[in-house]
């Protein structure tokens, strides 16, 4: 078994706590203290949030790692050093020097793929490290790292099974990545940042609030994007970005907070919101020279994100080619992507994928195709432009496809 072969069956090992990952970075002489951290959470817009980040401290001088999940096309998406994904020689390398001492303390398919960052990272003389939180926060295996500033972007209603049945409880789950005296960064309203505050409160750490310590004003569209104004400490900014949805316009504030607390100037700050992508996020693409827009909205807030950012954009009427996970709340899904075209159901190549058929109660009149492509193509029959969403799988799995690359059985 190739070494990322192995790495791949142990995605069915799930069990949360930090005894392992920092059993297993103790084993690789602590590569997480090599470099400070930021640790990026939340609900959605973590992996915005992360490379935004990335970016403006990239246009600030620094060295930095930037650690993201899942991947989209290939593995190395995942860990990158001043933009470039870690080569393929070298991921087998650290793969097969992990890999003993992964199986000595049980490790999971994350916990190995964190540590096989940090290693990465440390081994390449980083300055610094983004890495954003996979699954909750407390409990994730990033937060073995100890950060210098800690951002939870929301918090929606996602893996309420693991981390609920409250949005207190997801809250104080995702608040772990709180430190003592460490500054925060969040977006968060209500309930949410009601448990975050009483958190941060109880570490002593300052927390700056999207809405109260800076603010986000004349959001519009662009053509190829986005504009916006930010107002922090009663100095406002204008920025452009070529990330699409007027939810973004949060996610990068946070991004922009987070360079000058960290030291960016102003004009790194704008430089690297220019330049700064996260792909599958309406991601804009063609096909066959008529427009494609992939987007991995998996969960409720993320759907009526989408929902928003189409209409905002003026990219309606479109068609939906649709597949979930089996453990999402598909019928909030459906409400708020109702309505918006025709619908054709998929799903992608993985044991956590919903059947399709299942869901043509919560979607009337829409049309089932299994292959992800042949639903491309039933969409493109039904409309001059599609929409991929429902799973951040489901993209990287068109976008394999559209490069000829068979599909993944992967669920992490």
């Amino acid at each position: 078994m190739d070494a990322l072969a192995w790495l791949y069956a142990r995605q069915g090992i799930i069990t949360p706590g930090l005894e392992r990952i920092r059993a297993l970075l103790a084993r690789l002489g602590h590569p997480e203290e090599a470099f400070p951290t930021v640790l990026v959470g939340g609900t959605n817009g973590k992996g915005s949030v992360a490379r935004a980040l990335a970016a403006i401290l990239e246009e600030a001088g620094l060295k930095v790692g930037l650690y993201t999940s899942p991947h989209l096309v290939a593995f190395p998406e995942r860990v990158a050093v001043a933009g470039t994904p870690i080569p393929e020689a070298r991921l087998a390398g650290l793969l097969e020097e992990v890999r003993p001492h992964a199986e000595a303390v049980g490790a999971s398919f994350f916990e190995v793929a964190t540590a096989l960052a940090l290693l990465h990272f440390a081994r390449e003389g980083v300055e610094l490290a983004v890495l954003e939180v996979g699954l909750g926060g407390r409990l994730d295996a990033t937060n073995a790292a100890e950060p210098l500033l800690s951002i939870v972007t929301n918090i929606g209603h996602d893996h309420l099974e693991v981390l609920g049945p409250t949005l207190r409880d997801v809250a104080r789950e995702k608040a772990g990545i709180l430190r003592r005296g460490v500054p925060a960064l969040t977006a968060a309203q209500g309930e949410g940042l009601a448990e975050l505050r009483a958190q941060a409160r109880g570490l002593g750490a300052p927390l700056w609030v999207l809405g109260e310590d800076f603010a986000v004003e004349e959001v519009a569209p662009l053509p190829q994007g986005l504009a916006f104004t930010l107002e922090l400490k009663g100095e406002r900014r204008g920025f452009q970005t070529s990330l699409l949805g007027p939810h973004q316009a949060a996610n990068l504030a946070l991004a922009a907070v987070g360079g000058r607390l960290l030291g960016a100037s102003w004009e790194a700050v704008a430089r690297g919101l220019a330049r700064a992508e996260n792909p599958g996020r309406l991601q804009r693409l063609t096909w066959r020279g008529r427009p494609l827009i992939l987007d991995g909205a998996h969960n409720p807030e993320g759907a009526f994100a989408l929902r928003e950012a189409l209409r905002f954009h003026g990219l309606l009427p479109a068609a939906l080619v649709l597949g979930f996970s089996r453990e999402k709340d598909h019928r909030a899904m459906a409400q708020a992507l109702k309505d918006l075209g025709p619908v054709v159901l998929t799903r992608y190549h993985s044991p956590r994928a919903q059947d399709p058929r299942a869901l043509l109660p919560l979607f009337p009149g829409a049309w089932v195709e299994e292959d992800p492509l042949r639903a491309l193509e039933r969409g493109f029959a039904l409309a001059e432009r599609v929409v991929v969403a429902g799973s951040l799988y489901l993209v990287g799995e068109v976008l394999r496809a559209l490069k000829g690359l068979p599909p993944e059985a992967r669920w992490q």
